[in-house]
C-alpha cells in the first residue's frame, strides 16, 4: 500500500490515529455550504496505543465494520523531501522519482514505500522548474502498521501523513486567491504549512513539542517562542523567494493551550497572526467536547485527516 489510496465503501470513512498516550478516532461529514460535521470523536488512553487490542477495541465500540478505515504516520516515521519533477509519463513516475531519492534518504532506497504529491507551477511562467514533494517510508514500518490493522480484522484502505490533514483544515480556511499559512503543535514538534488554491505549496519541521510548549518555566518556554518565531521568519522569508506570485495573508496558529505564543509570535512576525479553533472548520453541535482546548489540541490532526477522505458531499 502506497499512501493517499481511495477506497469504495459508501458508509464513509473513519480514521483512527495513534499518539503517545493513547487512540484517536474521528469522523466527519462534509455538508455544502455549511461546516463539515464531526459525527464522532473518541479516544481510548493507552500506554501500549499501537497495539491490536487497542484497535479491536475502537472497532467493536464504535461498530465501525461498515466504514472505510484510514490512518496517519506520525512525524518521525516517513521522510517528505521536495525534489525537481521528472519530465516522464504518469506510470513511470514514482519509477522516477525514487531514483532520485537513492541519495537523499537515510536508509536504503529499496526499502522504501514511496508516493509524489504535486506543487502546482505559477500559471502565469509555466517554463519555470516543477517541484513536487516525495513521501518516503520504510517498507517494514507500512507492513508493520497493516499488520496491525489485519490482526485487529480492520481492512486498512488509506495511510496518509500530518502534513495532508493540516492541509484539509487550511484549504478551508483559505481567502479566496490568497495563500495561507498554518502552524500546530503535538508531541513531534511543530508543523508549519502553507496552501495555495487547496493545495499543499510548502511543509517544515519545528524543533519544539507541545509539552516544551507547555513548560512552565518561563525562561524555557521563552526560548522556544524565539526559536519558533526564527524558524518562521527563514520559512517564510524562503516561500516568498520561490512563490513570489503566492501572496500569504496571514498565519493561523492551531489549539495548543501555551498562554501567550500567540501574542508573542503577533508581535514579532510580519504578517498578521491569528488563533484559530476547530470550531472556525467544523459543526461541533455532536461533540461539544471539542470546546475544550486541550481537546481541540488532541483531534486537530485526526479530524484534518479525516476530512480529506470524504467524498461525498451532501
Amino acid at each position: 500500500m502506497g499512501f493517499f489510496k481511495r477506497s469504495k465503501k459508501k458508509d464513509g470513512w473513519l480514521t483512527v490515529t495513534f499518539q503517545r498516550d493513547g487512540v484517536c478516532a474521528g469522523r466527519v461529514r462534509r455538508v455544502r455550504d455549511a461546516k463539515a460535521v464531526v459525527e464522532l470523536s473518541s479516544f481510548y488512553p493507552s500506554k501500549a496505543s499501537l497495539s491490536a487490542e487497542s484497535l479491536e477495541r475502537v472497532h467493536k465500540d464504535l461498530k465501525a465494520a461498515n466504514f472505510s478505515f484510514g490512518t496517519m504516520l506520525s512525524g518521525g516515521e516517513y521522510q517528505m523531501l521536495t525534489v525537481d519533477a521528472p519530465n516522464v509519463p504518469q506510470d513511470e513516475l514514482k519509477t522516477a522519482v525514487r531514483w532520485r531519492l537513492k541519495d537523499m534518504l537515510d536508509f536504503h532506497v529499496d526499502d522504501a514505500t514511496i508516493d509524489v504529491l504535486d506543487i502546482p507551477v505559477d500559471p502565469n511562467a509555466p517554463s519555470r522548474a516543477h517541484s513536487m514533494f516525495a513521501i518516503a517510508a520504510r517498507n517494514a514500518l507500512i507492513q508493520s502498521r497493516q499488520g496491525l490493522f489485519a490482526e485487529a480484522k480492520i481492512d486498512l484502505n488509506v495511510i496518509d501523513i500530518p502534513e495532508m490533514a493540516q492541509r484539509n483544515i487550511s484549504a478551508l480556511l483559505e481567502t479566496e486567491g490568497r495563500g495561507l499559512a498554518m502552524l500546530s503543535f503535538d508531541a513531534d514538534g511543530g508543523l508549519l504549512t502553507i496552501t495555495y488554491n487547496g493545495e499543499l505549496y510548502l511543509s517544515r519541521r519545528i524543533d519544539v513539542t507541545l509539552q516544551q510548549l507547555l513548560e512552565p518555566d518561563t525562561d524555557k518556554q521563552q526560548t522556544c517562542f524565539d526559536k519558533i518565531t526564527l524558524e518562521l521568519q527563514r520559512s517564510l522569508d524562503h516561500f516568498d523567494r520561490q512563490f513570489n506570485y503566492v501572496n500569504v495573508i496571514k498565519l493561523l496558529l492551531a489549539p495548543t493551550g501555551a498562554q501567550g505564543l500567540h501574542e508573542y509570535l503577533a508581535a514579532n512576525l510580519y504578517m498578521p497572526v491569528e488563533a484559530m479553533g476547530l470550531e472556525d472548520v467544523f459543526d461541533l453541535s455532536k461533540a461539544p467536547a471539542l470546546l475544550d482546548v486541550e481537546q481541540q489540541q488532541r483531534f486537530f490532526l485526526t479530524l484534518g485527516a479525516a476530512l480529506r477522505h470524504e467524498e461525498v458531499v451532501l
